[in-house]
């Protein structure tokens, strides 16, 4: 006789390596993704089979996607994302529970699946925020599920145990919040006092330094390090300009006079062109986008700064370049930079010559006594 349903067996979902397997996922590819994430971490690869052990472990994090004030670009930037794609992160990596944007349920039923996870995985669920808040009037700016976006954020954040906010908007409010910011556009930071919140901001962000931070929690039971405004440090702790593809024509005083220019063409150096790259801090050039294949400045276009706080206010306009910025200038050319580097060597060698006449001339000395 066949089975009553209350009898039937239930199959177990596969976890560990078997469900990473039943994807198509090779132990080759599944190895070179922990790699990839240990070298965007800035961790050993010493580390890898760490993060391998912690990935293929069972009980993927709980996570609570919010959408406030934005333009999905974060969400769209999620839904781009590869190695490992939003299919293999939101069934393998995490747990999505509550996503607007991605989730089956609308309506009551999405609603409840959010109150289900707050109550049921309190203090345990990772809350991502993507858009800025609106606080003016009472928050009525942004509601969903006829409530506003800050008593959400509040409530989801503060049963959270971190929060993530994804783009600029959440991070730092964003274009929402540039002046004269009619709602009172906050960030997640802001809205939410108290609550831990780590900052991977970005017009979009960049997908793999969402997935790396979420490893790193998943690896080691903490956030990672953060820099003075809340961002990761081994996403935003360099300057765009340090790292850029196009640095050795700057040191060279090699640049983009006009678009489309014989500079241009070649690749030149693009701050005369407005480049915000000496500002801001990310890892643009480095961990790219479109699957790593290129970036803006890479495309020949320049930096417009929008992992910075108030870039919409501060970086605009986007076409004019920096005045003098931290360091030798951003003015200096390159003549005047290899003059002070000539003197210096100069002087280092007029250094070494008195030192070697008078080790010579020691060792004369001590030749004659004996």
């Amino acid at each position: 006789m066949p089975k009553s349903s209350d009898e039937r067996e239930v199959i177990p979902r596969p976890s560990g390596a078997s469900a990473w397997e039943e994807r198509g996922i090779s132990r080759r590819d599944f190895m070179k993704f922990c790699t990839a994430t240990a070298a965007a971490l800035a961790l050993p690869v010493s580390l890898v089979p760490r993060i391998a052990e912690a990935l293929e472990a069972d009980g993927r994090p709980s996570v609570i996607w919010l959408e406030f004030q934005g333009c999905t670009g974060d969400s769209e930037a999620l839904l781009r994302a590869a190695n490992p794609t939003v299919g293999e992160i939101v069934l393998d990596v995490l747990s999505v529970d509550y996503h607007e944007t991605i989730m089956a349920a609308a309506g009551h039923q999405a609603e409840e699946a959010r109150l289900k996870t707050e109550k049921e995985r309190s203090g345990k669920y990772i809350a991502v925020v993507e858009g800025a808040i609106p606080v003016k009037d009472g928050g009525i700016y942004c509601c969903v599920g006829g409530r506003s976006a800050v008593d959400i954020a509040r409530e989801v954040c503060g049963g959270a145990l971190a929060t993530i906010a994804v783009g600029t908007c959440a991070s730092f409010g964003g274009i929402p919040a540039a002046a004269p910011n009619p709602t009172g556009a906050v960030s997640v930071s802001e809205a939410v006092p108290g609550a831990t919140v780590v900052n991977i901001p970005g017009c979009p962000l960049n997908t793999d330094n969402l997935v790396a931070t979420i490893v790193h929690f998943i690896t080691f039971g903490k956030l990672p390090a953060v820099d003075g405004k809340g961002r990761p440090l081994f996403a935003f702790g360099k300057r765009i300009h340090d790292n850029c593809e196009r640095r050795a024509h700057f040191d060279a005083g090699q640049y983009v006079e006009q678009w489309g220019d014989q500079g241009h063409r070649k690749g030149y150096c693009l701050y005369k062109m407005g480049c915000k790259g000496p500002e801001t801090f990310h890892n643009c050039p480095t961990q790219r986008y479109n699957e790593k294949t290129s970036w803006p400045v890479g495309a020949g276009h320049g930096c417009a700064g929008c992992s910075e706080p108030h870039f919409w206010d501060t970086m605009t306009p986007f076409y004019r370049r920096l005045p003098n910025v931290p360091g030798f200038g951003i003015e200096m050319t390159a003549d005047k930079i290899g003059l002070g580097l000539a003197a210096g060597t100069a002087a280092a060698f007029g250094i070494h010559g008195v030192v070697s006449a008078l080790r010579k001339g020691d060792e004369s000395d001590e030749g004659k006594e004996g």
